[in-house]
């Protein structure tokens, strides 16, 4: 049994993990904030990067100046139907997002989110860790490994395990840091 399989896919729950971070308001203007949103070019959901230029010229704004002026409308109805919660304001050529001040209740609510999003990376790290002793008990049934490369291997699992789950905790911390500090 190789365990390098399973540490692949705790580093992938950890990497969705900082991608879902990426991915949060906390105030000020980050464009990751963009990178689920899709636009209809021509009839494609294309991701908004591939639509225009984005820039973050203020610490509250972000602007996106399509290359193709047309696409105006359709980069203000895609944000709109997003989850973003801001409302774009077209100046005919670009599209401009400004962020509000987060308020204290905000964070909170967005402090409780990103702790939610870190137990659930911890749930699926934690799934892996099972797959993984479930593995080695059929290769130790299967007699191709013995008893004491079973314990082992479960040692080595929990270790992986025990890695991953203080990787995650770390970067809730470091998140909830960032959303709370005004």
């Amino acid at each position: 049994m190789d365990s390098k399989v399973y540490e692949t896919k705790m580093k992938k729950t950890h990497n969705n993990l900082l991608e879902e971070y990426d991915a949060i308001r906390v105030g000020r203007a980050n464009p990751h904030v963009l990178d689920r949103i899709t636009v209809d070019y021509y009839g494609t959901p294309t991701p908004l990067q591939q639509i225009g230029n984005i820039t973050v010229p203020e610490a509250r704004l972000i602007s996106i100046t399509p290359w193709e002026p047309k696409m105006l409308k359709e980069i203000e109805k895609a944000i709109n139907m997003s989850d973003l919660g801001i409302n774009p304001t077209n100046d005919g050529k670009s599209v401009r997002l400004v962020f509000p001040e987060m308020t204290e209740e905000r964070r909170k609510e967005v402090a409780k989110d990103v702790r939610k999003k870190g137990e659930q990376a911890k749930v699926a790290i934690r799934n892996i860790r099972r797959d993984a002793n479930e593995a080695v008990k059929k290769e130790l049934k299967a007699k191709t490994i013995s008893e004491d490369e079973k314990a082992d291997l479960d040692d080595e699992i929990q270790k992986m395990t025990d890695k991953y789950i203080k990787i995650i905790d770390q970067e809730v911390e470091k998140k909830i840091k960032d959303v709370m500090s005004v």
